[in-house]
């Protein structure tokens, strides 16, 4: 057992090419991690992730974990690493970021969170300690603190508090993985939260609180909630600017293609988000070309391959037309295609970028590229 590591391997400007070193395996940076939110990539089995789509980590979500399977059942399989067959490094949420999408449904206080299920109904308190020992049960290798992500637009003085009651969140995360010992065998790595909402003086302010908490990596939340895109560039930057360089940054659930390319630009190590699969059950598909809907009639005859320049046995198998055949008869494999597509091409990206930043192309590549990506075809 040894805590995470991380090398930087090669830098371009501020965009950097590291590996991440777990207990379950090495990670390869910049890295995009599919979100398993309850344990499953939605309508991608675990072996297709491994060689279709060439993951080299998965998220979990706390909050639905926690409601389903429960942690007894967890527990009793040794960790969502036995439970699910992924035995490559995983990171789970903290369930911060519910708390903000079920405001309707909860009440936030010094103590935590106190919410109501969106399955039965029934009341839950989240404690950072809480959460802490449910994340711990899950057994992630990666394990984010517990934190309030503010909505965008906020008030200065709600987006101050918020940020004050994540850092005390945060020291009570602290406080509790020291009392209680790894589970499974194996290290388990807290990574706290950069919050602020869109006030440069309270990024920096979370940057250097959350920097002295001196973890094996940081990451930045609070963004990619409704602020324009410029915007989110630029605090992105500020933050890289703020945090360790020697520790992953990890900017949460992000986002585009694009936005990922601008955003290791900018010195971001690791995204999520649950665009790709999402998206792609609703016909959308990201491809090295552009963006297709595939369901758009101009489709129907079109038997080329789905993505005939990604290295993927799926994007060169299956043709465009048939794919929207699956789609407009509502079978079911066309959602598996679809998101075996999109996260075949997230993880070709960044492992593309990371070739260009080794060979000190990257600044090139990203101006030639970003274009290609947004083109609607």
């Amino acid at each position: 057992m040894s805590a995470l590591t991380f090398t930087i391997e090669q830098t371009e400007a501020t965009a950097r090419a590291g590996k991440i070193t777990t207990d379950h395996g090495e990670i390869l940076t910049p890295i995009f991690m599919p979100v398993g939110t309850v344990g499953s990539v939605k309508a991608v089995t675990q072996q297709q992730l491994y060689n279709d789509v060439k993951a080299q980590i998965i998220l979990g979500n706390t909050y639905h974990l926690y409601l389903r399977p429960g942690i007894e059942v967890l527990e009793a399989a040794g960790g969502l690493h036995q439970f699910n067959g992924w035995h490559k490094p995983i990171l789970t949420d903290s369930g911060g970021y519910q708390v903000f999408s079920l405001a309707a449904n909860r009440k936030i206080t010094e103590e935590g969170v106190l919410f109501q299920s969106h399955i039965d109904g029934s009341r839950h308190l989240f404690t950072p300690e809480k959460v802490m020992d449910i994340e711990r049960s899950i057994g992630a290798d990666i394990i984010m603190a517990f934190d309030e992500c503010p909505p965008y637009p906020s008030e200065y003085a709600y987006a101050k508090k918020s940020m004050e009651l994540t850092h005390n969140w945060l020291q009570r995360c602290v406080n509790r993985l020291a009392e209680t010992p790894d589970k499974y065998g194996y290290t388990q790595n807290l990574f706290p939260i950069v919050q602020g909402s869109t006030y440069k003086d309270l990024r920096k302010e979370s940057c250097a609180f959350i920097s002295n908490i001196n973890a094996t990596g940081n990451a930045i939340g609070g963004l990619s909630v409704g602020e324009p895109i410029e915007m989110m560039y630029e605090y992105t930057a500020l933050c890289c600017e703020y945090l360790p360089e020697q520790k992953p940054r990890y900017l949460m659930g992000v986002g585009t293609p694009w936005d990922i390319v601008e955003c290791i630009a900018h010195g971001i190590d690791m995204f999520d988000c649950v665009m790709p699969t999402r998206n792609g059950r609703n016909g959308m598909l990201f491809t090295t070309q552009g963006v297709i809907n595939i369901k758009n009639k101009k489709w129907a005859t079109d038997f080329s391959p789905i993505d005939k320049d990604l290295p993927s046995d799926i994007s060169n198998y299956y043709s465009k037309a048939y794919l929207r055949h699956l789609f407009v008869s509502n079978e079911i494999l066309a959602l598996q295609l679809a998101s075996l597509q999109n996260l075949s091409f997230y993880l070709w990206l960044v492992a593309e970028a990371r070739k260009q930043i080794l060979n000190n192309h990257f600044t090139t590549w990203k101006n030639d590229i970003i274009p290609i990506l947004k083109q609607r075809l």
